[in-house]
């Protein structure tokens, strides 16, 4: 195997150890998640009428959780009041459930970070993981007004771990530094959660319609497929999502699981299986089949998301995520405006 040498990483960025080695913390600090001066004039724009909308605008009302009750869900304990306790639905299911709150105009934002391990990879001074942190914290800027919640759940292969929806520019920095400052998932960890199983928690418990983010590299073990009219494991549940809420899915990809560089004959591991083989990637024709089979994986993944209805933001380890993202809403508002345009000779 052919020796390489690496040039140290800028003294913010932490490159060398995410190549050649498990990460064993996060490569992003908090300040730098998401600038929010460069955020103060975009907003995301809100397309599909949701639950606590009054007239279908959002313009946020009241801080707090609100009075009127929604659906039970099953109690976590720790983390949810037991003063919202709802003994009749735990009586008839013989499992502790509570009752959620609805506040008017209240725009509720759960976010889904996948944080298994093919997620600790990066070449671009960040690792995929922290990326995805860094795409949650935008959105979550972008999307707040006075009275909004946003939530997240951490899904690592043994479980999913839920952080209460909270309103506040302070909660959302709490939820931030909890994501960032969540253990490292070593590679080989023990669990079969996937990204098909933790979209059908987030539906199963987080039931008020409202805006959900789905953040993974969206790689399934053992997944193979090539063909894009071939449904993904992940497809179903992520269609069943999107009849009741908007979602946005955020894949995070490092260039170099796209683009094989000339580095001679290297190891390629799988982290969350025990695969692993040599290639010779100083042979254009290994490298030339190596990066179609990327790139049609990749097509799989978008054609997926689009044909179960959701939107697709792609970013990429080495890029301007803040960039990418106000390209995103940019294009949103255009189809919001488009879809908000009464009929010809009909007045709003």
């Amino acid at each position: 195997m052919s020796d390489i040498t690496f040039a140290p990483p800028p003294p913010t960025q932490s490159a060398v150890t995410t190549v050649v080695s498990e990460p064993t913390g996060a490569t992003l600090p908090l300040n730098q998640l998401a600038p929010e001066a460069a955020l103060k004039r975009l907003e995301l724009t809100i397309v599909r009428r949701l639950e606590g909308f009054l007239q279908g605008d959002h313009l946020g009302l009241l801080p707090g959780a609100g009075s009127d009750t929604s659906d039970a869900r099953e109690y976590v304990a720790g983390q949810d009041d037991i003063r919202r306790m709802d003994w009749a639905v735990t009586a008839r299911t013989t499992v502790p459930h509570v009752r959620d709150t609805i506040a008017d105009r209240e725009l509720e934002v759960w976010a889904l970070l996948d944080v298994t391990p093919s997620m600790n990879w990066g070449t671009g001074g960040v690792t995929k993981r922290d990326l995805g942190i860094a795409a949650i914290a935008t959105i979550g800027f972008l999307t707040q007004k006075i009275g909004d919640r946003f939530g997240g759940l951490i899904m690592e292969p043994a479980g999913i771990k839920r952080i209460p929806a909270r309103s506040g520019r302070m909660a959302l920095y709490a939820l931030l530094r909890t994501m960032l400052a969540t253990p490292i998932v070593p590679d080989n960890a023990p669990g079969t959660l996937d990204v098909a199983a933790g979209i059908e928690q987030m539906a199963r418990t987080e039931r008020r319609r409202g805006l959900k983010v789905i953040v993974s590299d969206f790689l399934t073990t053992g997944d193979t497929e090539l063909n894009p009219n071939v449904e993904t494991s992940w497809e179903r549940a992520l269609r069943k999502l999107s009849v009741r809420n908007q979602v946005i899915c955020v894949e995070t990809v490092d260039r170099r699981e796209m683009e094989f560089p000339d580095l001679g004959e290297i190891l390629i591991r799988d982290p969350e299986t025990h695969f692993d083989r040599y290639v010779d990637t100083s042979d254009a024709g290994a490298r030339a089949r190596l990066d179609a089979a990327t790139r049609a994986q990749r097509t799989r993944i978008r054609v997926a998301i689009r044909r179960a209805g959701a939107a697709h933001i792609q970013l990429l380890t080495d890029r301007d995520w803040v960039q990418d993202i106000a390209r995103f809403v940019l294009a949103y508002r255009r189809t919001a405006s488009q879809l908000h345009t009464p009929p010809q000779g009909v007045s709003k």
